[in-house]
């Protein structure tokens, strides 16, 4: 796991177990802690009975989203944000898809970068303050990133990934 990674995982962790102390949950001491993966990558099958998948991260970066892209918009919306160096996320799609939606949530203003087969979408406010896409996607490997508007300003996000049958 990279520096960047592993202070964004330690800075959810610690959101997380603040969010936890608020709400007075006290944890059973026989019961092992159940931490909430972050950070996860995400294959996808179009025949899969799976319909819909949430993954969680934290947004944000030193590096500004055009820089990456190498564009300031896209087709689906403005390349706005920080973001990691490294993707958030992979999503390797094992086949065509018809429809398929990726919207992030997050109590903050975030952004989205995916690129991957075909180049490069960037978007912001697809939902209120939440950025997301959705369409036909191509077979093969897509990085995702989730970025803040300010740079190395970190935020929990899940993003929910729901595919249309055909």
């Amino acid at each position: 796991m990279n520096k960047n990674k592993r202070r964004k995982t330690t800075l959810f962790l610690v959101v997380l177990f603040s969010l936890a102390g608020i709400q007075k949950i006290s944890p059973v001491l026989s019961q092992d802690l159940q931490l909430t993966p972050i950070f996860e990558d995400v294959n996808l099958y179009p025949k899969s009975p799976q319909n819909r998948m949430i993954i969680r991260g934290l947004s944000g970066g030193p590096v500004s989203a055009k820089e990456t892209t190498g564009r300031n918009d896209t087709v689906t919306g403005p390349c706005v944000g920080f973001i990691d160096r490294k993707p958030d996320h992979r999503l390797i799609l094992n086949g065509f898809f018809q429809s398929l939606k990726l919207e992030v949530k997050s109590s903050e203003d975030t952004t989205l970068v995916i690129r991957g087969p075909g180049g490069s979408w960037c978007n912001d406010d697809f939902e209120g303050k939440n950025p997301g896409i959705m369409g036909q996607w191509f077979s093969g490997t897509y990085e995702v990133w989730v970025g803040s508007y300010q740079r190395n300003k970190y935020y929990p996000y899940v993003i929910k990934i729901t595919k249309e049958e055909d």
